[in-house]
């Protein structure tokens, strides 16, 4: 009968253990998500190898997803799926932009100044609501180099409006605007295509055409992403610093 009690006494801690621990979310588009095939697919979302970060003590779901916008991702119940999983000491990385941009998609398009800021508002007020801490991230650079060799934004507003509602609700926030464009820079105009996606046909098995994709990231262009985001959520001092490795 000890015995029993003893085994159901650990089984109930454990079970308290694990609800304690705390999960860090990611929310965004094709550039955070997790890819298909990771052993064979060069591609490699900068949320997919964040794990590799982190230790044991948190735990990380990553619901980034090709093609979501800051209003098709809560439109579709994404968000929904996050929120109701919400507790107190969770942590939500939101990073939006790339797919508000798309003039032509009714579903995804948002207005920066308007629908967007909203939806970010939006976003960290229904986080906060449940106790867990939001981030907010600028979206990653494309690889947009002119024919002098400077890289030239893509985003135009949308970064901007992000730092406004960081800096407007006192948001935690990393700007891996800056971030990946400083990267890209580093590399430079030829050796920047080594961070993304460019292959001759039959070079990569798993492109049977040439491939030129400079907004997504090839493993190195995502574990370099992956490097530069931890370093500045390490030094938020928000308390998710005692997770990073």
């Amino acid at each position: 009968m000890k015995k029993i009690l003893l085994i159901f006494s650990l089984a109930f801690s454990t079970l308290i253990l694990a609800q304690k621990k705390p999960t860090l979310f990611l929310i965004g588009d094709s550039t955070m998500a997790n890819k298909e095939n990771p052993d064979k697919n060069p591609e490699h979302g900068w949320g997919q190898v964040l794990p590799q970060f982190f230790t044991t003590g948190i735990e990380i779901q990553n619901h980034a997803m090709n093609g979501r916008s800051s209003k098709s991702f809560r439109t579709e119940g994404r968000w929904d799926k996050v929120e109701k999983q919400l507790k107190k000491g969770d942590f939500v990385i939101i990073q939006f932009g790339h797919n508000d941009q798309k003039l032509k998609d009714s579903t995804k398009f948002t207005n920066p100044y308007t629908q967007y800021r909203a939806n970010l508002e939006r976003y960290v007020n229904e986080a906060r609501a449940k106790g867990a801490t939001p981030i907010l991230m600028t979206s990653i650079v494309r690889r947009n180099f002119n024919e002098n060799g400077v890289l030239i934004d893509t985003h135009k507003e949308y970064p901007l409006v992000v730092r406004m509602v960081a800096n407007d609700l006192k948001v935690p926030f990393v700007d891996m605007q800056l971030l990946t464009e400083q990267l890209e820079i580093s590399y430079g105009p030829e050796k920047s295509k080594l961070l993304h996606l460019h292959f001759k046909a039959g070079e990569n098995p798993y492109y049977e055409k040439d491939k030129a994709d400079d907004t997504h990231l090839s493993r190195l262009g995502a574990e370099s992403a992956a490097k530069l985001a931890v370093k500045d959520l390490k030094n938020l001092k928000i308390g998710l610093e005692k997770y990073i490795k």
